[in-house]
């Protein structure tokens, strides 16, 4: 194959390890593709995109890009249409393709930790990647969620994708978040920093936290939740599964989780 180029689209981004992940991944291929990391706000995410040119092969997108991106690509998949977040854009025959790998990279990270039952789901936090939580959540096996939010609108907003799900979906405010640490399942989107509040209400757990957040690590909440027995999957599982998809997506060959594991740990 000929050289390509990919990369990672957010604001901030200077924190991500996405490109020490795909780097490592396209070395094990033997494919010579470029892949770093751009500093873009939604504001000039359309300019980025349009500069894109036959050499770009696709973009991975994290906050606050996931829904911004829709309304710029010609398709999108079933699944980033359903909870509207696209973390993934592929470029195949001159169309830009949407796709969400978020949601099955969650249930990935999940099921590797733990095979336990899982019906009742806290989501923390409202943006593009609760709703791809809510999705995971159905599809681990929880029948309600309750989500909590600073923005009641935003958590209103959910309940059509719940509806779809199946799911029977509560919506609160953050301020009543420490009630909602008992799920069984609990997956904190908020951004570093904003669940640490939460760390000091953890007093017995027996369910299953992920942490989206990677970096720093462990989070407040993390470390309080290990403390009380509970189960952790960190964040940066998510960002490998969901990373693993996105090198499939793009050269069609098994990503080398191994090797990306280990990339990872190194640095």
């Amino acid at each position: 194959m000929s050289p390509r180029i990919a990369g990672v689209l957010g604001h901030p981004i200077t924190h991500s390890l996405s490109p020490t992940l795909h780097q490592a991944a396209y070395g094990a291929l033997g494919l010579d593709w470029e892949y770093d990391r751009h500093d873009v706000e939604p504001a000039g995410l359309a300019a980025f995109v349009d500069g894109c040119g036959p050499e770009w092969v696709g973009l991975s997108l994290t906050m606050p890009l996931k829904s911004t991106v829709i309304a710029l690509l010609d398709q999108v998949s079933a699944l980033a249409g359903m909870v509207e977040s696209v973390n993934t854009v592929s470029f195949i025959d001159g169309q830009r393709v949407g796709d969400n790998t978020d949601v099955p990279g969650m249930v990935a990270a999940i099921r590797r930790a733990t095979a336990g039952p899982i019906a009742s789901a806290t989501i923390l936090g409202g943006g593009a990647t609760s709703r791809s939580a809510l999705a995971a959540s159905a599809e681990l096996g929880a029948s309600q969620a309750a989500v909590y939010v600073r923005r009641p609108e935003a958590g209103e907003s959910m309940r059509p994708l719940a509806q779809s799900l199946g799911i029977d979906l509560m919506v609160e405010p953050w301020e009543r978040a420490a009630e909602g640490l008992l799920a069984d399942l609990v997956v904190s989107t908020v951004p570093v920093g904003v669940a640490d509040g939460l760390a000091e209400a953890v007093v017995w757990s027996s369910g299953v936290l992920h942490d989206v957040v990677y970096a720093p690590w462990p989070t407040p909440l993390v470390l309080a939740w290990s403390d009380h027995g509970g189960l952790v999957v960190p964040g940066i599982d998510l960002l490998i599964e969901q990373a693993a998809l996105q090198v499939h997506l793009w050269t069609g060959l098994e990503p080398p989780l191994t090797v990306m594991r280990e990339a990872v740990g190194a640095e």
